[in-house]
């Protein structure tokens, strides 16, 4: 089992007045050559943005994009004609593909939104960009680990176009899970949304994140109740990144 931690204060940050924004990994102004990525998982950034503000129409092009809100409401408009305001309780993804304009705005006047916004490399180039959302409160189990993202249409959960499972944990004080890895060459990175947890031996905290990969499970026991978000992604990157 390999292991890298990366704590919450050692995030990069951009603080720009209507946005608060926290990077796990290298994003705009802050690069660090030793966190570009966890395998196809590209950026893991926890946003917070002031009422009726937001970032405006912009391209993406073969990027797996997924918005999760925690809290307030955020309104996602794109060139594919799709509109809708999301909370936390739901996830969004958006394949873009070929390419792709959108902007995500605070949908209230006078309340933050707090959301992730995550991107994974898509498996392969030039894609049909593609919009979905759903309520993943729905189906929601306590004390256990439920998939709200897969590569699979008629799966649990939204769909992206790689070999990508993540699941939503809400784990009660004391509960101990084991989360199993879908395939050998995956790992799985865990950040934590609420609470305290121990991970693989590690104990984190809230907005702490864990990737853990060569093993085929990893431990994990709710320190407090908590909140705890899975991404298992493949560790090697698609072969088109390297042309």
């Amino acid at each position: 089992m390999k292991k890298v931690l990366h704590k919450a204060g050692s995030r990069g940050a951009a603080h720009h007045g209507w946005l608060k924004s926290f990077h796990t990994f290298s994003f705009a102004d802050y690069h660090d050559p030793k966190r570009m990525n966890f395998g196809v998982l590209r950026v893991i950034n926890e946003d917070r943005v002031t009422g009726g503000q937001g970032f405006g129409k912009h391209p993406h092009r073969d990027m797996e994009i997924i918005s999760i809100p925690l809290s307030g409401a955020l309104e996602h408009k794109d060139s594919m004609g799709n509109g809708s305001v999301i909370r936390r309780g739901d996830i969004q993804v958006m394949s873009a593909g070929t390419g792709v304009t959108h902007s995500e705005y605070n949908a209230s006047r006078d309340e933050l939104v707090h959301f992730l916004q995550i991107w994974v490399f898509s498996r392969r180039q030039g894609v049909t960009p593609r919009y979905q959302q759903m309520s993943i409160a729905d189906g929601a189990r306590k004390d256990e680990f439920q998939q709200i993202l897969s590569p699979n249409a008629d799966d649990a959960g939204v769909w992206i176009h790689q070999d990508a499972w993540f699941n939503w944990g809400d784990l009660s004080a004391g509960v101990e899970r084991s989360y199993q890895l879908h395939g050998s060459d995956n790992g799985v990175y865990f950040f934590v949304i609420s609470g305290q947890v121990e991970v693989a031996g590690e104990q984190l905290s809230s907005s702490d994140g864990l990737g853990v990969w060569e093993t085929k499970e990893v431990s994990v026991k709710a320190l407090s109740d908590a909140v705890v978000l899975t991404m298992e992604v493949p560790m090697h990157l698609p072969e088109y990144l390297f042309h």
